[in-house]
């Protein structure tokens, strides 16, 4: 594996599990000193267990607390003397149809998801700005353009789309990029939770009929994240398998 990341330094939110997981262990396999945030501690401690580098580090950081943000990415950037990338990978789903959501439910997907990643753009971009160097990149899903019962959701991922795109702007002038990703069928434990005739109806969508890997995400990632893409910026990546085309009438 190619060392793009040579001691770069990538800060990774939701990294302990599911698409964080896997896009932690690719930009460490690249040379990155990956410091990865996540509420799940025992996720988190045994990832950082598997990696056995100590140039990597775990934090429980509640990215919904813009001071606990702030505090995470200031320690990683004093310590580390910079910071190269960031990944705006958490997020949180709370189905339901519009009637059943509740104010509590509809608060915490946008916070989560829209507000964290606010806050943690907010709080690297002054450290990329140092630097005249950065690479962000935020998680949407396929979800953003629509999905029946998922209006928090669809709101949320919706805006990481919106977010990039505005920031992309401010941020060129500094030599700093900003994208999104928005992923489609991936083998996780949320895609794992659901009952099996609707994830097979959902499959027989995908026009390469088959669900994706966490490893699919972590190369985009990767790929968006690298010295190479310094050309791109305010652009949404869809890893779905061509499920975001839109179905045909063949």
């Amino acid at each position: 594996m190619t060392q793009r990341f040579d001691n770069q330094v990538v800060l990774v939110t939701g990294g302990a599990q599911g698409l964080g997981r896997a896009m932690v262990e690719r930009f460490a396999a690249e040379g990155a000193h990956v410091h990865f945030a996540d509420l799940n501690t025992a996720a988190g401690a045994d990832l950082l267990e598997q990696l056995a580098d100590e140039r990597h580090s775990f934090d429980a950081v509640d990215i919904t607390d813009p001071s606990a943000v702030r505090h995470w990415i200031d320690g990683v950037a004093r310590d580390e003397g910079h910071i190269d990338v960031l990944v705006n990978n958490a997020g949180i789903i709370r189905d339901n149809r519009i009637e059943n959501i509740t104010v509590e439910d509809w608060d915490a997907v946008l916070s989560v998801s829209l507000n964290g990643a606010f806050y943690c753009t907010q709080a690297a971009f002054k450290h990329m700005r140092e630097r005249g160097y950065g690479r962000v990149v935020s998680f949407s899903s396929m979800s953003w353009r629509g999905n029946f019962g998922q209006v928090n959701y669809v709101a949320a991922k919706a805006g990481v789309v919106g977010f990039p795109r505005g920031f992309a702007l401010e941020g060129a002038r500094h030599g700093i990029t900003a994208n999104a990703i928005a992923p489609g069928l991936i083998e996780t434990p949320m895609l794992a939770s659901m009952n099996a005739p609707a994830r097979d109806k959902l499959v027989g969508k995908v026009p390469m009929q088959h669900t994706g890997q966490p490893q699919d995400i972590a190369a985009a990632a990767a790929f968006l994240c690298s010295p190479e893409a310094g050309y791109i910026t305010g652009v949404v990546l869809d890893v779905d398998g061509g499920i975001g085309i839109g179905s045909s009438i063949r």
